[in-house]
Formats: C-alpha cells, sequence, structure tokens
C-alpha cells in the first residue's frame, strides 16, 4: 500500500506548522502557499507525515492510503 498526501489550497493559511514537524515533506514557500516535496512518502515517513498533518489547524492535508 502507498501513502499519497493530498493538500486543500483553500483551506492553507501557511503557517507552517507542517513544515516544522516534517521539513522532508512540506516548504512553505515566500509567498505563503505550501509545496508538498514528496506528494508520496515512504512508510518510513508515516509518523512524521502523521504528525504534520495533525498539527495542521485548518485541517488543509489528509494523508490517503492507495
Amino acid at each position: 500500500m502507498g501513502l499519497r498526501i493530498e493538500l486543500d489550497e483553500s483551506k492553507c493559511s501557511g503557517l507552517g506548522l507542517c513544515e516544522a514537524e516534517a521539513p522532508e515533506l512540506f516548504e512553505v514557500r515566500d509567498d505563503g502557499s505550501l509545496d508538498i516535496l514528496d506528494a508520496t512518502p515512504s512508510d518510513e515517513h508515516r509518523a512524521a507525515c502523521e504528525a504534520a498533518i495533525a498539527s495542521c489547524p485548518t485541517e488543509a492535508l489528509r494523508l490517503v492510503e492507495s
């Protein structure tokens, strides 16, 4: 099974809490938009990914298992 990170850009406020939790997966650009550096992370990044998603106050991120 694979993982995929989905972003609802309309909810993202660019606070960067996800980047603080998982800088290898997320980066807030200079314009405040979020860049997902790895939309299909490996299982080794699952814990960091889940922590980053849980830290999002606007619930803009979700993890989908395929």
